[in-house]
């Protein structure tokens, strides 16, 4: 038996959104245990939120499960690690008073409540304000009028406040700010800041706004050591001690750049879950704010275009689950996750219209599309020819449809998307999934066998870097691929050319889900 010392190892744990994964990783990146604990989030008052008893559940959950999935491999408890990374899904709005305590439920990256606060921020401040961002959170409360606002002592990310549990400081890796307000290298935009305190002292707010947001620290930069109360908080047993050097907290859009190896300028990748996003580090900033662009950076700070899509695998999924349903009414135990992998196969066999059919899997809001309420819409052309093959086919472009799009628009703007790798749950359904990606991107989609682990391995990369910060961030993640295995789907001429005319169908009847939330309610 291999003997670990985990002393040099690193804890990484991300909360996704319908998994939190936790890995435990040694110096050459091999994963030698892990666990995970699956929640969903709700929609309670009209918002998207996750309530945080879960938050700590969840945590407890899948470090308790790595701990016994460690215990059984090498036979003796996991007593210390040597680094710890805390991911989380990007943006969002946890606001807190003086005392620290939560002033309203957690507002997620999912919610598209904020488009007066978008509009007007992106205008005053010369960038992309998504509504996702903190910044425009913060602001359309203030617009609303929200009691709260008056009360508020700082604004985190998920990331960032499961970070302050374990470590009791108030910090947030470059990344993760840069889904808060617009980040210049390490450090928020100070111009930028002037503006945004000036409209909020029209709003009646004498607020020092970078006062309310977390310090930003790069990769690489301790971020505080793992508290006995944080240790506790990981494993109630008591078992894991205290003292594990912490690195800086971030999103999952950079800690998938991690996880992929593509943090350098020119390198792109994709990941695919319950949402979607596309991120082309950049060789020089685009010349203005494009619709559907979105500017972030890697965890050292080089800029990055980021296409966000709200809406991505979860319709999918439930489609999956209904067809397992299905076939166990008719007799046949298949598990949904084998029931995915089938339809995935069988949607190759599509025809080019696939089928007629025409679907929109919005649960929420999908920006990139124009579209504010979320509603989840089927139709079909008489003309067409329906199977299950084209079904899923649909469902699968159509999820792909909002990323298509805003790649479309980055090509516009003359930034290249020559290659992307991907990594996420959507890959699990392997070269399926690559191909329909491939064929939405136009573009070769690589897939790494750490595909799965995705932003849980990625932050454990930083905390690893964060024990040995002796090279440059670009050139020590490299390291970690240079021998890496990888699967490769190019783009069929034949595929493109039918997503092509499906999304000019997509788009030509986007005007139909728009109108169905008025008359479903």
């Amino acid at each position: 038996m291999k003997v670990i010392d985990t002393t040099r190892c690193a804890l990484g744990i991300e909360l996704g959104s319908t998994r939190v994964k936790a890995v435990l990783t040694t110096p050459d990146g091999t994963v030698v245990a892990k666990g995970s604990y699956t929640w969903e989030n709700r929609f309670e008052n009209g918002y998207w939120t996750y309530h945080m008893d879960e938050v700590t559940t969840a945590l407890a959950a899948s470090y308790a499960a790595l701990a016994a999935s460690f215990a059984e491999a090498y036979r003796r408890p996991l007593t210390e690690v040597g680094a710890v990374g805390i991911s989380a899904m990007m943006h969002g709005y946890l606001a807190f008073d003086q005392n620290g305590h939560l002033l309203v439920p957690f507002r997620t990256w999912r919610n598209v409540t904020c488009e007066e606060a978008s509009r007007r921020l992106t205008e005053a401040l010369g960038a992309r304000i998504p509504q996702r961002w903190s910044a425009a959170h913060y602001y359309q409360a203030v617009l609303n009028g929200e009691p709260h606002v008056k009360d508020v002592a700082s604004i985190t990310t998920l990331s960032g406040y499961v970070h302050r549990l374990l470590t009791g400081r108030n910090v947030l890796g470059v990344g993760d700010a840069s889904g808060m307000f617009p980040t210049i290298g390490a450090a928020y935009d100070a111009p930028r800041l002037a503006i945004m305190n000036r409209l909020l002292a029209e709003q009646g707010l004498a607020v020092d706004f970078e006062a309310l947001l977390p310090t930003i620290l790069a990769a690489g930069t301790p971020a505080g050591l793992l508290t006995e109360d944080g240790a506790k908080l990981l494993d109630p047993t008591g078992t894991l001690r205290a003292g594990a050097v912490c690195c800086p907290p971030e999103g999952d859009a950079a800690t998938g750049m991690t996880a992929t190896g593509s943090v350098r300028e020119a390198t792109g990748n994709v990941s695919a879950g319950t949402s979607g996003f596309a991120m082309i580090v950049l060789k020089e900033p685009l010349d203005k704010p494009y619709p559907g662009i979105d500017i972030v950076a890697t965890p050292a700070g080089k800029t990055v275009a980021m296409v966000h899509a709200n809406n991505f695998t979860s319709e999918i999924n439930l489609w999956g689950s209904l067809f397992t349903e299905a076939a166990r009414l008719a007799g046949a135990d298949i598990h949904p996750g084998k029931m995915l992998d089938r339809l995935f196969a069988l949607s190759e066999e599509a025809d080019d219209s696939y089928g007629g059919y025409l679907a929109y899997s919005y649960l929420a809001g999908e920006p990139v599309a124009g579209v504010t309420v979320g509603r989840p819409m089927i139709l079909r052309h008489p003309d067409g020819a329906p199977s299950l093959a084209n079904f899923m086919k649909t469902q699968i472009m159509s999820a792909l449809a909002a990323l298509s799009m805003g790649v479309e628009t980055l090509r516009a703007t003359g930034v290249e998307v020559n290659a992307i790798l991907g990594h996420g749950g959507f890959f699990k359904a392997g070269l399926s999934a690559q191909r329909a990606m491939a064929a939405a991107l136009q573009a070769p989609v690589t897939v790494l066998t750490t595909a799965d682990e995705g932003g849980a391995w990625g932050i454990s990369l930083l905390a690893l870097y964060t024990l040995s910060p002796t090279q440059s961030f670009e050139d020590f993640i490299d390291s970690f691929f240079q021998t890496a295995d990888a699967v490769t789907a190019e783009p069929i001429a034949r595929d493109v050319a039918a997503m092509q005319a499906y999304l000019t169908r997509f788009q030509a009847a986007l005007p139909l889900e728009r109108e169905a939330s008025t008359y479903y309610l």
